[in-house]
C-alpha cells in the first residue's frame, strides 16, 4: 500500500550530467518529507551513471537506485517502464514526482496505469495537507489554475522546470546508493531509435538561461530572430520565442516558451513583440524581471513587466546591443 509520506523521484541525465530539474524535483521531495517525516528515493537510469548517485544523495535522496545498462540511453518506455513500475512498488512511495518534458510526458502516463494510480502533469506546485497530496497546475490556456489530488492509489505528477527550488548539494549528506541491471532485454524492446537531431545552439540553454531574449509574432519574419540574437549575445544570454513564430518557422521549435513550451525563471526576460497571452506567460511569469518591447500600448504583457517601451524593435535592439556591449567594455 502506498506511503503518502515517501516520495519517489525519478532523476534524468543529459551528456552534461544530471539534469537541473532532477536537483529541483529532489529539492521539493526533501522538504515536504521532511515536514511529514517521510523518506525521499531516487531512481536513475543510465548506461553510464558515474557519480551521479552520490550527487543525488547530496542533493536530498536518502537512497537512490541506479538502473544502469546500455539499453537504458536513450530513453524508450519499454526498456524504463518495468523496473520503474517494480521499484515504485517496492518503495511504497505515495508520490512520484518526474520531470515535465518529453521523457515524462511519455513516461508518467504509463506509469500511472501499470501502478493504478493518478496522474496530474505540468505541476507547478506541490503540498501536503494531512494525508493528501496537493497538485497545482495551469489550466484554460494558462489563464486560471487548478489543484488536484488523488483519493486511492500513488500520487504521480510530472513537474514543470523552473517551479522548485533545489537544495544547496551537501557532500556530508548520507543516504543508499544501489546499483542494478536493467531486468529487461533487447527483445523485449519494440521501439528502435535511428537517428537523434540536435539543434545547435552557442549560448547558454534556454532553461538554464540568466537573461533571455524572446520575440513573438511582432517581430514580423526571421531576420528579427537575428536583432534579438546580437542582444542575447551581448547579454551573454539565450533567444526564446513565443508559439506564434514558432509555428510561422521564424525560429526553431526548441526556441518556444510557453504551457506548450518551456518553462524559465531567468534574470532578466526582454520580451519583444509578444502580446503576453496566458499560455505563454505560463512558461516565463517567474522572471525576476520582465521588460516588455511592443509596439502595441494595450498589449497585455505590460501587466506583467518591471519596464516597457512603446515602439519597434528595429531600432531599439540594435541601441541596447551597442549600449550593453559599450558598459562590458
Amino acid at each position: 500500500m502506498a506511503n503518502p509520506l515517501d516520495i519517489l523521484v525519478l532523476a534524468e541525465a543529459e551528456e552534461d550530467g544530471l539534469t537541473s530539474l532532477s536537483f529541483e524535483m529532489l529539492g521539493c521531495a526533501r522538504r515536504l518529507a521532511d515536514d511529514a517525516g517521510g523518506t525521499v528515493s531516487a531512481v536513475l537510469f543510465s548506461a553510464d551513471a558515474g557519480e551521479a548517485g552520490a550527487d543525488l544523495v547530496a542533493r536530498g535522496a536518502d537512497k537512490v537506485t541506479v538502473v544502469e545498462s546500455e539499453l537504458c540511453e536513450p530513453y524508450r518506455a519499454d526498456a524504463w517502464l518495468p523496473d520503474l513500475a517494480r521499484l515504485a512498488t517496492e518503495s511504497g512511495a505515495g508520490l512520484i514526482l518526474i520531470g515535465h518534458g518529453s521523457t515524462g510526458g511519455d513516461l508518467a502516463p504509463r506509469l500511472a496505469f501499470r501502478l493504478d494510480g493518478g496522474i496530474a502533469t505540468g505541476c507547478e506546485e506541490i503540498a501536503r495537507e494531512d494525508d493528501k497530496i496537493l497538485l497545482t497546475r495551469a489550466c484554460y490556456g494558462g489563464k486560471a489554475r487548478e489543484v488536484v489530488s488523488f483519493a486511492d492509489g500513488p500520487s504521480i505528477a510530472t513537474v514543470k522546470p523552473k517551479s522548485q527550488a533545489p537544495l544547496a548539494a551537501d557532500d556530508g549528506r548520507s543516504g543508499e546508493i544501489e546499483a542494478i541491471a536493467l531486468s529487461v532485454t533487447d527483445q523485449d524492446i519494440r521501439t528502435k531509435v535511428v537517428a537523434r537531431e540536435r539543434e545547435e545552439n552557442a549560448g547558454p540553454r534556454l532553461e538554464n538561461a540568466k537573461a533571455i531574449v524572446a520575440g513573438g509574432g511582432g517581430l514580423g519574419g526571421p531576420e528579427g530572430f537575428e536583432a534579438a540574437a546580437e542582444l542575447a549575445d551581448a547579454l551573454g544570454g539565450a533567444v526564446g520565442a513565443s508559439r506564434v513564430a514558432c509555428d510561422m518557422g521564424w525560429c526553431p521549435s526548441g526556441y518556444q516558451i510557453g504551457l506548450s513550451g518551456k518553462t524559465v525563471a531567468p534574470e532578466l526576460y526582454i520580451a519583444v513583440g509578444i502580446s503576453g497571452a496566458g499560455q505563454h506567460m505560463a512558461g516565463c511569469a517567474n522572471a525576476k524581471t520582465i521588460v516588455t518591447i511592443n509596439n502595441d500600448p494595450e498589449a497585455p504583457i505590460f501587466n506583467f513587466s518591471k519596464f516597457g517601451v512603446i515602439g519597434g524593435y528595429e531600432e531599439l535592439l540594435p541601441a541596447l546591443a551597442q549600449e550593453i556591449a559599450k558598459l562590458k567594455g
